[in-house]
């Protein structure tokens, strides 16, 4: 069966969630969302501490892992993504972060016009009320943007150190002037998580001319010629697909792996993988799939003092049960914080002219190997990456059938610059875990150790220890017709193709010095505008 409406989106993720609510607003347009995974109805989902028990649930994520490679110390590596409504944003660390103005300006520089920092500036404040921070134009909609409210002594003394080693202090790096030391602004609005779905989803879902519908895996993008006109989805794994046909567009918002995958089962992309899949080629994209990028994080972790209450202890026991009872009338407590409390914006050379690292600090510290499981005894965690890793790898589909997984490899460390920027990076955070503010609350370094001193042995802890920071981004990459390895234009529409669009991280050409998904709103409004033929919105200075 098939049936038609004006607009298809594939994927109820933060970008899907933004075009089905601006995309329905006129109540004349029609939209059927379509989102592979389940409704956000597990209650983790909007707790906020809850992240730590769907980064590991299968029903609410894509369990992705990488492919090992002798720079993951033959390791693969999660890089889980969100598969329910409001994907990325109902299971993320919850940071809200626009990155630098000089990443927009770069993707202007491209030959990508309309995306500098002046032009992105009012979509990144149109979703966003940010709550005691700054007010006039900074007060948007939907996404309430909150300081943080609970305030870990040790936090204290950190951002103390890291000021008078010469870092400034810097309580809004959003406001176009990153570098410095603060802390961070959450996605958390009286004790629960904003995801992307619970502000932009929930209140489109009673107009009846949009239509979701949930657990539907999307298998082909069916054209006709070079226009694409239906998308094809599965209930179930050898189920007989259904067709839902779009009037006017079809638009992919299914996120950096799932993009790429889709176009390429579709038989969208560079021709010798789909020869391998038995894909006919109808469309041929060398980028699709390329230009995959990634955050890769290493931590250093070291031992509190005894009698320092940590975040190990306040989640265990009569501790936990009072930080319960604090969450329930509403002061501030650990369920209601995102697990990245303080941020550094600094450089991991002197003389580079913009910070080249985001690093993180938290008053809890995690077993080795082990990911957010927290040490039997006090500790502290701090941990650095690349802010635009140079380091490209790819995403393939390993076969038709888009209920297996498909090659995900970031190559993480392959670019020598990536290796330089990360051992600096842990040469900082060794400075500010040593500082004299500190000293009263740490002992000794458990990881990597002491004895861990050279830029070699340092490398090869990063190499044994490091992770993703689930920042995916770049297989259908924004740029001129002139670009060889570009799969979309500066409107988001797949060059050589009518009636199909790309809104998601995938369009990304290079990181922005930030965690995504700030960036993954702005490209969703800006996309809006751009679909409803809306000129864009005048800038506000401040």
């Amino acid at each position: 069966m098939s049936e038609e409406f004006d607009y298809v989106i594939v994927g109820a993720g933060a970008a899907g969630c933004v075009l089905a609510n601006r995309l329905t607003a006129d109540g004349v347009a029609t939209v059927c969302l379509l989102e592979a995974g389940p409704p956000d109805r597990n209650p983790f989902i909007h707790l906020p501490a809850g992240f730590i028990k769907t980064l590991f649930d299968p029903t609410c994520t894509w369990q992705f892992k990488t492919d090992p490679t002798e720079r993951t110390g033959g390791r693969p590596i999660a890089t889980t993504q969100g598969r329910t409504l409001g994907g990325g944003s109902s299971i993320n660390g919850m940071v809200y972060n626009r990155g630098q103005p000089a990443d927009f300006d770069g993707w202007a520089q491209r030959g990508n016009r309309g995306w500098a920092w002046d032009d992105v500036l009012p979509y990144f404040r149109r979703s966003v009320r940010r709550l005691d921070i700054e007010k006039g134009p900074e007060q948007g909609e939907a996404i309430p943007v909150s300081r943080m409210d609970w305030l870990h002594p040790v936090s204290e003394a950190f951002i103390r150190g890291c000021i008078n080693v010469g870092i400034p202090q810097n309580p809004d790096y959003n406001n176009g002037h990153q570098a410095g030391v603060g802390y961070f602004q959450r996605t958390i609005d009286r004790g629960w998580r904003v995801s992307s779905a619970r502000a932009f989803l929930k209140p489109a879902l009673s107009r009846s001319n949009l239509e979701l519908r949930t657990n539907v895996r999307a298998s082909e993008i069916v054209l006709d010629q070079r226009r694409a006109v239906a998308v094809r989805y599965l209930r179930r794994r050898g189920a007989t697909p259904n067709e839902v046909r779009a009037r006017r567009e079809v638009i992919l918002a299914t996120g950096t792996v799932n993009t790429a995958r889709l176009l390429q089962v579709s038989g969208i992309g560079p021709a010798p993988p789909l020869a391998s899949l038995g894909v006919p080629l109808r469309h041929e994209l060398n980028g699709v799939g390329a230009n995959f990028r990634d955050h890769y994080a290493v931590r250093i972790v070291m031992k509190a003092r005894p009698d320092v209450v940590t975040l190990n202890e306040l989640s265990r026991g009569l501790r936990l049960g009072g930080q319960i009872a604090r969450w329930a009338v509403g002061l501030p407590n650990i369920l209601a914080t995102s697990p990245s409390q303080v941020h550094v914006f600094w450089k991991s050379f002197e003389g580079l002219d913009a910070p080249d690292l985001q690093c993180v600090f938290t008053p809890g510290s995690y077993k080795q190997g082990a990911v957010y499981v927290l040490d039997d005894y006090p500790g502290v965690s701090a941990g650095a990456w690349p802010h635009r890793p140079q380091s490209t790898g790819y995403v393939h589909a390993r076969s038709t059938d888009v209920f297996e997984d498909p090659v995900v490899q970031p190559n993480y460390l392959s670019d020598p610059q990536d290796r330089r920027a990360t051992i600096g990076g842990l040469r900082l955070i060794r400075r500010l875990l040593s500082t004299p503010e500190l000293a009263q609350y740490l002992q000794n370094e458990t990881l990597p150790g002491p004895d861990v001193t050279t830029d070699d042995e340092l490398l090869d802890y990063s190499y044994r220890n490091g992770t993703t920071c689930y920042h995916l981004i770049g297989t259908a990459r924004m740029g001129p017709a002139t670009d060889p390895d570009a799969v979309v234009d500066n409107e988001l529409r797949v060059h050589g193709l009518d009636r199909l669009r790309i809104v998601d991280a995938s369009i990304m050409p290079t990181m922005p010095s930030a965690n995504t998904y700030a960036t993954t709103l702005m490209i969703a409004e800006k996309a809006a505008d751009m679909i409803r033929g809306r000129q864009p919105p005048n800038n506000q200075a401040g």
